[in-house]
C-alpha cells in the first residue's frame, strides 16, 4: 500500500527572508515571504513556522492564505533577529488543482544574515532564499 502513495515534489514555491525598510517605524525589518513562481494559483496555503535548537524551541505560528495567485508572493511574518540563532522551519501545505503538496523549508541557524543575501524571484529584492 505505501508504494501506491505518490508524494509529488514541490517546484516553483519558495520561502525567503528579506531585510527591508519599514516606512512606518523607520526601522530595518526581517520579513518572511512565500513565493509562488508557478503558472497556476495555489489554494488553501497553510504555513506553520517554528524555531528550535538543542535546548530551545519557539511557539508555533500558523498562517492561512486562501489563494496565492500565480507569479506572486505574500508576507508570512515579521522575524526578530534573535530567532536567527535557531533553526527556523516553515512547513508549507497547499492545493494545486485537486492535488495536495507539502514541503518543509529549513533555514539553518545563523544562515539568515546580510552576507547571505541573494536575488529573490519575483520580488526584485535581495534576501535569504530556500528552494
Amino acid at each position: 500500500m505505501k508504494k501506491d502513495i505518490e508524494i509529488p515534489k514541490v517546484k516553483g514555491v519558495y520561502v525567503a527572508v528579506v531585510n527591508e525598510y519599514n516606512d512606518i517605524y523607520k526601522t530595518q525589518d526581517w520579513n518572511a515571504y512565500i513565493i509562488n513562481e508557478k503558472d497556476v494559483d495555489l489554494e488553501m496555503v497553510i504555513i506553520v513556522t517554528d524555531g528550535y535548537s538543542e535546548n530551545k524551541i519557539t511557539s508555533k505560528f500558523r498562517k492561512k492564505i486562501d489563494v496565492l495567485p500565480k507569479k506572486s508572493y505574500a508576507k508570512i511574518e515579521l522575524m526578530q533577529e534573535e530567532l536567527f540563532a535557531l533553526n527556523n522551519q516553515f512547513k508549507v501545505s497547499f492545493f494545486e488543482g485537486n492535488q495536495m503538496f507539502d514541503k518543509t523549508y529549513l533555514f539553518r541557524k545563523n544562515t539568515i544574515n546580510l552576507k547571505a543575501l541573494q536575488s529573490v524571484p519575483l520580488m526584485d529584492v535581495k534576501g535569504v532564499l530556500v528552494k
